[in-house]
């Protein structure tokens, strides 16, 4: 199988130096390419002088994480592509069950890795622990990873299973599909964009799957840190985009109405905890959404499926305190 071990980056010459060679030791399988969306650092230039067996793609713009793949990808010809973030360190065979997975099901379409913490080894790492879900109202959560409450990695998820979406730290495609879903949703720059593809793909009957066996560690907030308030406009803008183009008709209106009562809630928390920026973020997000609300449903597919969803509320359960973990949820 013919895979393409993509790293997006932008000015983060520091990270290609620490991770790619991760990438390049353990990926015999794959052709690993650097796609930079115009750095204005050395990265290419580094990568070309240390690592000549890596092919470069670049980009003419910063085009964040959506329309950055986008671009890159129509240049990398592959079965598969493997989006792989630059602060990521894979281990050996890490590839190898993820082929295995995508040649015995071939209804299955997205691939995702465990997950685990780059800095806390032990530990599930946010961005996609052992694979995501989402509630009925768009709110995202992992085996692992409910809110900011964070699992051990005890085995408890060492299992293959479907999930709903794909972390986009390390996101495997088939490139037929990635390319009859048209890629990422661009409008969304970066956050969620992954979420949203999954969901597209849900809709057209493919198979999204979590595989245990392969592992990678993630720094996470390497280009864009938890606590900055553009990752809250992103974030509660990018959500708000996506119901709108994938919930089916019947619950669209009622469930928006409901996911922005909701973020009004989470906008009064962050007023109560001083975090003033945050909370104007979210009234940002809002504004941005009734701008874009027109040309965001016109993207909407025929075949939405209201059987998106695990569980009605992961903020009820949470913060009632009986779903602080996936296993608790139900």
């Amino acid at each position: 199988m013919n895979i393409a071990v993509v790293i997006l980056n932008w000015n983060g010459v520091q990270l290609l130096e620490k991770f790619l060679p991760s990438v390049i030791t353990y990926s015999p399988e794959a052709t690993v390419y650097v796609a930079d969306n115009a750095s204005t650092d050395n990265s290419v230039e580094f990568v070309r002088a240390n690592f000549p067996s890596v092919k470069i793609v670049i980009n003419n713009n910063n085009y964040g994480f959506a329309k950055g793949y986008n671009e890159a990808l129509k240049h990398i010809d592959a079965e598969v592509y493997a989006l792989v973030n630059s602060d990521i360190e894979v281990t050996e065979n890490w590839l190898s069950p993820i082929i295995e997975t995508f040649e015995k099901d071939f209804d299955t379409a997205i691939i995702q890795p465990k997950i685990l913490d780059y800095k806390n080894k032990e530990y599930f790492e946010y961005a996609g622990a052992g694979g995501g879900f989402i509630d009925k109202f768009g709110f995202p959560f992992c085996r692992g990873r409910i809110f900011d409450t964070i699992e051990k990695d005890d085995g408890q998820y060492d299992d293959d299973i479907e999930i709903f979406w794909a972390s986009g730290a390390c996101f495997f495609i088939r490139s037929k599909v990635y390319n009859e879903l048209n890629g990422f949703d661009a409008d969304f720059f970066a956050h969620q964009e992954e979420i949203d593809l999954c969901w597209r793909a849900f809709n057209m009957n493919y198979k999204v799957r979590y595989c245990h066996s392969s592992k990678v560690f993630h720094v996470g907030g390497a280009t864009l840190n938890e606590g900055n308030p553009r990752k809250t406009y992103l974030n509660f803008r990018n959500s708000l985009l996506m119901l709108t183009k994938n919930l089916p008709a019947s619950s669209l209106f009622p469930t928006l109405f409901l996911r922005l009562c909701l973020d009004s809630l989470a906008g009064i928390k962050f007023l109560t905890q001083g975090k003033f920026a945050h909370f104007f973020m979210i009234l940002k997000a809002h504004f941005s959404f009734y701008r874009r609300f027109i040309k965001n449903h016109r993207k909407r597919e025929r075949k939405q499926y209201s059987n998106y969803y695990l569980i009605k509320s992961v903020v009820y359960r949470y913060y009632t305190g009986s779903g602080k973990v996936f296993d608790k949820l139900f």
